[in-house]
């Protein structure tokens, strides 16, 4: 397992980390406690921003003196001009909207390039404990019970490299990551990694 050394950042946020050009212009949707919006500003002089419904979130960001608005991410980039970043990143959200190609299609309006990340549900941890239970898993990547989860639908590696094919944008780079215990600890998979990945990391762009 590979270690995070920059102010314990998430493992799968040091991997989107890494795919950003430094001076780029960020768009972070969903950007919590604005861990990935400061690492970026401070190690690659990135002019970035965030969006974030939770308004205590918001507030710990402003308080890092982060450029960060409270509100819905799905109407909130449609007052974007056209390529007004050149990343946008979409971090373990995309299975929480309800219109995830209309989103997508804005992202791909107003970024040159989007970055998306979700947990795998065919990770083998997910596939056995379904097959051994019965039940909806539940694991430290889906750690919620069926009843009181945030995530509206499931999704895997493979279904989304289908999905951009029918959809029709670009696969630029992917990553499949394994999450260690810590957060801030984590590899990427090689081998089998639909199997063996707890999350997909994708950067997308439109076809040419």
């Amino acid at each position: 397992m590979l270690k995070s050394e920059n102010n314990n950042l998430r493992f799968d946020l040091m991997v989107i980390a890494s795919w950003i050009r430094p001076n780029s212009r960020v768009l972070d949707l969903g950007c919590g406690e604005g861990e990935l919006l400061m690492f970026l500003q401070t190690q690659k002089q990135a002019t970035g921003s965030g969006i974030d419904q939770k308004e205590s979130n918001v507030f710990k960001c402003i308080e890092k003196g982060l450029s960060v608005i409270q509100g819905d991410i799905n109407s909130e980039v449609e007052d974007y001009p056209d390529f007004a970043f050149d990343y946008v990143i979409l971090s373990q959200t995309l299975q929480q909207v309800y219109a995830p190609s209309e989103l997508l299609r804005s992202l791909l309006r107003i970024g040159k390039n989007v970055i998306v990340s979700f947990p795998n549900f065919s990770h083998w941890r997910v596939r056995v404990q379904l097959l051994l239970t019965g039940q909806a898993p539940v694991t430290s990547q889906l750690p919620y019970e069926w009843y009181n989860t945030p995530n509206i639908r499931v999704m895997t590696l493979k279904d989304f490299r289908n999905y951009a094919k029918k959809i029709g944008f670009g696969i630029i780079r992917q990553a499949a990551i394994a999450t260690g215990r810590e957060a801030d600890q984590g590899k990427i998979v090689r081998f089998c990694p639909d199997l063996m990945a707890s999350y997909g990391i994708f950067l997308i762009g439109n076809r040419k």
